[in-house]
């Protein structure tokens, strides 16, 4: 039962309900920024689908807009879920760590830092967890070749930050190892 957009609805739903909605979104997030972010995402849904929309849009809005908060509540929870497995892979590993080791992962940590934050994702999943590609883009909620190139992307960035990567820039030869740099022996590229 497809629909067209009307236009003075949305209007009216908006003006009517938009500080409301608003109001919701960013108690729903904790900041007004997260909440606008939120509040675009339910929008822009509820555009999107308009057509296959059969009840009232307001309705449609508030569910997708609580649907959204609840998806980014799972997804930061999965984290804070994993912590103490991180924590504990750590204790397990290191008895009593020499310096070098310790000066090692603090600055490959830096250098994580200075990634864009898929890319950080990807690589922390796939290189320090050891999680397959496919288990990376579930976790991720993207596709395995968005991995696949995060992580290449990734990898590449970090042997430019740690002085490590090879002198020809085209290509991206992953496999490479030479430089003088930090001392730190990035892993090669996997698929």
């Amino acid at each position: 039962m497809g629909r067209d957009i009307d236009d003075e609805s949305l209007e009216r739903l908006l003006g009517e309900r938009g500080t409301r909605l608003m109001r919701v979104a960013v108690a729903l997030t904790g900041s007004r920024a997260d909440g606008e972010d939120l509040l675009q995402a339910a929008l822009e849904r509820l555009l999107r689908n308009w057509r296959r929309i059969e009840t009232d849009a307001e309705g449609y809005l508030w569910r997708t807009l609580y649907h959204l908060a609840a998806d980014g509540w799972r997804r930061r929870e999965r984290w804070r879920a994993r912590l103490p497995e991180f924590r504990a892979q750590v204790r397990a590993r290191t008895g009593v760590e020499d310096v070098a080791v310790v000066d090692v992962r603090d600055e490959l940590v830096r250098l994580l830092r200075q990634l864009p934050p898929r890319q950080r994702a990807v690589i922390v999943l796939r290189y320090w967890e050891q999680r397959s590609e496919a288990e990376t883009a579930a976790l991720l909620g993207c596709s395995e070749g968005s991995v696949k190139s995060a992580a290449a992307r990734g990898l590449w960035r970090l042997r430019e930050l740690a002085g490590t990567a090879p002198a020809q820039e085209s290509g991206h030869a992953l496999g490479a190892q030479g430089g003088s740099g930090t001392g730190l022996k990035l892993m090669e590229g996997r698929s």
